[in-house]
């Protein structure tokens, strides 16, 4: 059976932290494909006005260009309307019928999952990855007993939070066990890198110049060059 991860959010701009997380779920994971969706407008974030979605997408095409096994979508870019995350899995899930498919959020994301539309469907329509991150406290007391049934803990070492023996498992025999597995929840602490887009954002308004070492050098230039955040 095929995987493919799906990671959606704003990428506003994409660092290396994202890309990091790419590469280090395709080893743990064993995936076959990775795609960034970026959002046209993230629906729960209305207050927000992110980045022209162009100027996103070009930027993560930059830096996944070289990559067989990382692309980006333009399924929610060019979608009539602004779809929802369930929306988008439903899609997915609809078009791929078989596929293994895994959403990808980060550790932020995962904390405000309630206040997204249909956030308990969501979690039925495919397996989840939530990406912890340095110095951020995940908690798991805002979700319902269901949900946190399914929740699998592979950070290393197994937190004191660890929720049942599932979180001993590796990912060998979660991945001998796929057949089995529907909807799970799995808590990584795979990449070990804490940047922050809006951090990125500002210190190019205070002209920092040590945002550029927060992206590839491709993303960079065509931020000077187009003068993204100036």
């Amino acid at each position: 059976m095929k995987r493919i991860a799906f990671y959606g959010g704003s990428f506003d701009p994409v660092h290396r932290g994202h890309l990091a997380i790419a590469g280090a779920l395709i080893e743990q994971f064993e995936l076959d494909e990775f795609v960034f969706i970026p959002a046209f407008h993230a629906p729960h974030k209305l207050r927000k006005q992110p980045t022209s979605a162009y100027d996103r997408y070009a930027m993560l095409c930059l830096i996944t260009n070289a990559s067989e096994q990382i692309s980006v979508s333009k399924m929610e870019i060019e979608a009539p309307g602004r779809p929802y995350t369930f929306e988008t899995l439903a899609t997915l899930r609809e078009r791929l019928g078989d596929t293994e498919i895994f959403f990808v959020m980060g550790a932020d994301s995962w904390m405000e999952i309630t206040t997204w539309r249909k956030w308990e469907e969501v979690l039925t329509l495919a397996n989840h990855i939530v990406i912890t991150r340095p110095g951020f406290d995940i908690g798991f007391s805002h979700v319902t007993d269901d949900i946190r049934a399914r929740i699998v803990d592979l950070r290393r070492p197994i937190s004191a939070k660890a929720l049942s023996r599932k979180t001993a498992m590796s990912i060998q025999p979660l991945k001998a066990q796929s057949s089995n597995l529907k909807n799970q929840i799995f808590i990584t602490d795979a990449v070990n890198i804490s940047i922050s887009a809006t951090e990125i954002r500002n210190k190019i308004g205070r002209c920092d110049p040590t945002w550029r070492d927060d992206v590839a050098s491709e993303v960079a230039k065509y931020v000077e060059k187009y003068q993204i955040y100036s």
